[in-house]
């Protein structure tokens, strides 16, 4: 009897450990005074050291929140090379955005990384409108603020897209030439994915999908209340028994680990009218800067990858580079997978911006 009870004193303390643990990770945003949730992140600035800067901006009249990122022993009268980072679909830049931009930021270049529109810290109704353009604007628009930012030299300009930011990118480097060297980690096609489903498993349902959200714009106008699409919350069990790493390992990173109160995987229903008839692979032809896309090896997602990569075909230079090993998710905060991709990013922009 004296073992049972000492067997369930050890598996109570286990049990009472882990869920502090759980608890101390759900609300690693309030240990941090810039609520950054990725490893390793900035919890002061000092001086010579690499510092985090809150910023505002009107982007369309609407307020943008983001974060400006400068190097060690940074001199505003110096000139430095520049980064913009868009984060991924359901992120915030509090996440692998921010993440990456600290990584740049300790290698010389200033970096911005903002909450979309309509999402996170950023102004926008309703909230959670997630539409390509709207997406695509805010990367013009953090090119627009960053370029007029004290020591950056507006025509040493990159641009970096994680997930869904990726193939916003794509998309704005077509058009837009501020930005020198385009880069793009776990690249998601929005459009494709939410047209034809993760993997193309929803082709017989597009048009039934169209109707619904045909009548969530409907129902809008109206006046009604707003349907969203997405997930709200998730159970263990749920998360345990779905079936794709991405979007397991996703609920987890977003639910679990690496969450924060701002990021959501909801969006608006009526967003899928924009959402179902874009691509990130069109117009591949026009991105005649220098171009890199990174993916991992056992990421779910690369295939979205290897379709856009060849369709650039007046690339200055372009280059596919496969994270050995890694899973979409596993590519925002996995030490070793980050570095692999830092360390590519690193001599990418070295050579091109």
């Amino acid at each position: 009897m004296k073992n049972v009870s000492i067997i369930k004193a050890l598996i109570l303390t286990v049990i009472t450990i882990n869920m502090a643990h759980a608890q101390t990770i759900q609300k690693r945003y309030e240990q941090n005074p810039f609520t950054l949730v990725y490893d390793g992140a900035i919890t002061k600035n000092e001086k010579g050291k690499v510092n985090i800067h809150p910023v505002k901006y009107k982007l369309n009249g609407i307020d943008i929140a983001a974060n400006v990122y400068t190097p060690a022993n940074y001199d505003a009268s110096k000139k430095y090379p520049a980064v913009v980072i868009a984060h991924p679909n359901g992120g915030i830049k509090e996440q692998t955005a921010g993440l990456y931009a600290q990584r740049l930021a300790e290698n010389g270049y200033i970096t911005i990384s903002a909450d979309a529109a309509y999402q996170g810290a950023s102004g926008g109704e309703p909230r959670h409108t997630d539409k390509p353009a709207s997406r695509v604007e805010d990367i013009h628009g953090m090119a627009d603020f960053i370029t007029q930012y004290a020591g950056v030299d507006a025509n040493r300009l990159g641009v970096l897209g994680i997930c869904g930011g990726g193939g916003y990118t794509l998309k704005a480097a077509q058009s837009d030439k501020r930005f020198k060297a385009v880069a793009t980690l776990s690249m998601f096609n929005s459009g494709e994915v939410r047209r034809n489903g993760f993997q193309n498993s929803q082709l017989a349902t597009i048009q039934e999908r169209l109707q619904k959200t045909t009548e969530a714009r409907t129902q809008e106008a109206a006046g009604d209340k707003m349907i969203y699409a997405g997930v709200a919350s998730i159970t263990d069990e749920e998360i345990a028994k779905t079936s794709t790493d991405l979007y397991r390992e996703g609920y987890e990173y977003y639910y679990r680990t690496y969450a924060h109160p701002n990021s959501t995987f909801l969006y608006t229903m009526s967003s899928l009218l924009d959402l179902m008839t874009w691509d990130a692979a069109t117009n591949m032809d026009l991105i005649n800067q220098p171009l890199l896309m990174m993916a991992g090896s056992k990421a779910d997602t690369k295939y979205m990858t290897d379709e856009a990569f060849p369709k650039a075909v007046n690339a200055k230079t372009k280059e596919l580079f496969v994270i050995e090993g890694a899973t979409h998710i596993q590519t925002y905060y996995k030490p070793e997978y980050v570095s692999q991709a830092v360390t590519k990013l690193l001599s990418f922009f070295q050579a091109n911006i």
